[in-house]
């Protein structure tokens, strides 16, 4: 993707198949973390309090991802699993597919601002 300075235009530059889904999450993770800014690090968009980046999420050609602390990750293991989608260390990837609930991300999102000391 190119770079972008907002996440509306991230969303905007995403494949068009997952910008309805970026849109769910942004506002998810807007309404988890009320407090925290919307910030485009590293070619990402997040969120952040106090400098400190709590949840991101991108756009890829063939799925989405959303990331947060590791230790958040490890907290919700199960019902990540258990919702048929995959995670790494930081992530958890999705797609149009089989999409991230929003029980989960504000489960993710909050998770991980505990875990960053917020």
């Amino acid at each position: 993707m190119t770079r972008t300075d907002s996440h509306e235009a991230y969303i905007a530059a995403a494949p068009e198949q997952f910008r309805a889904l970026l849109d769910q999450l942004r506002a998810q993770l807007s309404r988890a973390l009320p407090d925290a800014e919307e910030i485009i690090k590293h070619d990402m968009p997040g969120f952040q309090i106090e400098g400190t980046i709590v949840a991101g999420y991108a756009a890829f050609s063939k799925q989405c991802g959303l990331y947060v602390d590791p230790a958040a990750i490890a907290a919700h293991a199960d019902e990540i699993a258990s919702s048929k989608l995959k995670a790494t260390k930081t992530g958890v990837t999705f797609s149009v597919k089989n999409p991230i609930t929003a029980a989960l991300v504000e489960k993710l999102a909050i998770s991980s601002r505990s875990k960053k000391g917020f």
